[in-house]
This record gives C-alpha cells, structure tokens and sequence, in this order.
C-alpha cells in the first residue's frame, strides 16, 4: 500500500489535491493534516510514503515540521508544496530535508505532484 499525507490548511486546496491524487492513483491512501501539529501525529502513526508540505500552516510552519520529521524519519519523500515561491524558502526547505519544492502558481505542478507519485511509488517497489 502506498500512502500520501497532504498538509495543508487551505481546506478547499486539501480536498482538490486529494480528489486528484485518488483519480489518478485509485489504490493509494490519502490521509490529510491542516496543521504542523496534527502532521507530526500523523507521520508517527501512519508513516507516510510521502508528504505534500505547506509552508503557511497555523502554529509550526511547514519547513519546521520538515525537519522534525525528517530527523527521525528520513526515507519519508517531502514535497514542499506552496504559493509561496522565495528563494529564500526554497532554501531553507532544501536545508531541512525537503526532497522537492513545487509552487502551486505554477503551470505544471499537477503534473510534477503526479510525477513524484510516480518516482516514489517506482522505489518503494525496488525495496
């Protein structure tokens, strides 16, 4: 089974994202957080394949709560998924363990979500 946590506090953003992902990838499980707090629970039980990260959350930004989850979990893929586009940010997610940075502003980020779904799933069947 392959399973995908979205992070996102932007509840109307969160449940087009899932509704895409789950049309694309019907067997995959999609579980949701709409805050840092609730991410980290998540991960600890669920134990993601990959995370879609928003910076902008209530509480812990998401480039925090990158961090703490890659520190213990380091084979979790983080997707930074944001409006957000700063250098400055990209940065800073790179130097907390982000796997991939995407503006949702941009024109292809449904198809870079699908393609690092994609790429995640292909090595998760290599182990």
């Amino acid at each position: 089974m392959f399973h995908a946590l979205l992070v996102e506090d932007n509840s109307a953003f969160r449940i087009s994202l899932s509704d895409i992902l789950l049309s694309y990838f019907p067997l995959i499980e999609v579980d949701e957080a709409v805050d840092g707090e609730e991410a980290l629970t998540k991960v600890e039980y669920l134990h993601p394949d990959i995370v879609f990260m928003d910076i902008q959350l209530p509480g812990e930004n998401g480039l925090e709560v990158t961090k703490k989850i890659k520190l213990v979990y380091d084979y979790i893929v983080i997707v930074i998924l944001t409006s957000y586009d700063l250098p400055e940010y990209r940065q800073q997610a790179f130097r907390n363990g982000a796997d991939c940075f995407l503006s949702k502003g941009d024109d292809s980020c449904i198809e870079d979500i699908l393609a690092r779904i994609e790429g995640t799933m292909a090595r998760k069947l290599h182990y």
